[in-house]
């Protein structure tokens, strides 16, 4: 049988969570406010799939851009390129 090259590959301990926050909602995350030119950090929350982004931006930091739906657009820079990652608000956390 063939390896799995999913999207998801890879990810047993990087969307892990700790015995304390498995049956913790986090509403602040969820519904936090962004402006444009904030620095945030991805954090990936294995919980909520829908608006992850890719697990090689986990831990990366970046600038919200603007907002598309619920979503919002994060400029990362990954090696020496800059790049556009669209992720949900339960993904990202403010970095000050």
């Amino acid at each position: 049988m063939r390896r799995s090259h999913g999207f998801r590959q890879g990810t047993r301990s990087i969307l892990k969570k700790s015995k304390r926050q498995r049956r913790r909602v986090e509403i602040r995350r969820i519904m936090h406010r962004y402006q444009d030119g904030d620095r945030v950090a991805i954090v990936l929350d294995g919980a909520q799939q829908q608006g992850m982004p890719h697990r090689r931006f986990q831990g990366k930091v970046g600038i919200i851009s603007k907002r598309q739906g619920r979503a919002y657009i994060v400029d990362v820079a990954d090696g020496d390129k800059m790049k556009t990652v669209i992720a949900r608000p339960e993904h990202l956390q403010s970095v000050e």
